[in-house]
């Protein structure tokens, strides 16, 4: 990693109480150059500049651990494309699992490319539709916390993310400055499912507009008719 940008990396993270040790900034610079190299080939990202990719991708996905009390169990992570927020947070707890939901082929080739290359354990990637997993009861009902970045607006995001939490577990979704339209339109879909909007904070990364992020906790169970068919959530939102 160029220098500014692996000092950039250290210092806001450390900043934000999430020392980064050798070995990270190690898997952090590998996972740039990956990045950048692939991305002339399936397009991952439209970031090119790898100070902001450090701002927009590595530092926007830390920012998420900022204020947990603990490791969560595990994670799942919808839309994961190039990894983001994922992969960051799994380089950050080494020993969290982490499972990564990318329907697009390609993309999660390089999913699995880079969780080899970086030599991630207790990583894997599932290569299908969110509609789908959701509705396995190997996964349904099974996580800490979902992650989705860039997936949906937020009424169709949970109806993708709560059957997959358990009763206490919590949706992490980064959205826009101002998301008050989208949690007022998640309303009659966040009494549905079980779910209940439990914090929206502002995100502030150096050098990136200020943004917002919204955490949805379950407090119910969903019920076994969600999620609705593949392609049903995004063309009928609840």
């Amino acid at each position: 990693m160029a220098d500014d940008a692996e000092r950039l990396l250290s210092e806001t993270a450390a900043a934000w109480g999430l020392a980064l040790n050798e070995r990270q900034l190690a898997q952090f610079h590998r996972y740039l150059d990956e990045l950048i190299v692939w991305n002339d080939r399936f397009n991952l990202t439209a970031v090119r500049d790898r100070a902001a990719m450090v701002r927009r991708h590595l530092l926007d996905s830390l920012w998420l651990a900022r204020d947990w009390p603990a490791q969560p169990a595990n994670l799942i992570d919808i839309g994961s494309g190039a990894g983001f927020p994922a992969l960051p947070l799994k380089i950050l707890y080494p020993d969290l699992p982490v499972t990564l939901v990318e329907a697009t082929g390609k993309k999660a080739e390089f999913l699995r490319h880079i969780i080899d290359c970086l030599e991630l354990t207790g990583a894997r990637v599932l290569n299908e539709r969110i509609e789908t997993v959701g509705r396995h009861p190997a996964e349904r009902e099974q996580y800490d916390i979902v992650t989705a970045r860039a997936v949906a607006e937020l009424r169709v995001l949970v109806e993708y993310a709560l059957p997959l939490l358990r009763i206490g577990g919590r949706l992490l979704a980064p959205k826009g400055r101002d998301p008050e339209a989208e949690i007022v339109a998640a309303r009659n879909a966040l009494a549905l499912l079980g779910g209940e909007i439990s914090l929206c904070q502002p995100v502030d990364i150096p050098g990136e507009e200020r943004r917002s992020l919204v955490i949805v906790t379950k407090i119910a169970p969903t019920p076994v008719r969600f999620p609705r068919a593949v392609g049903v959530p995004a063309h009928r939102p609840l």
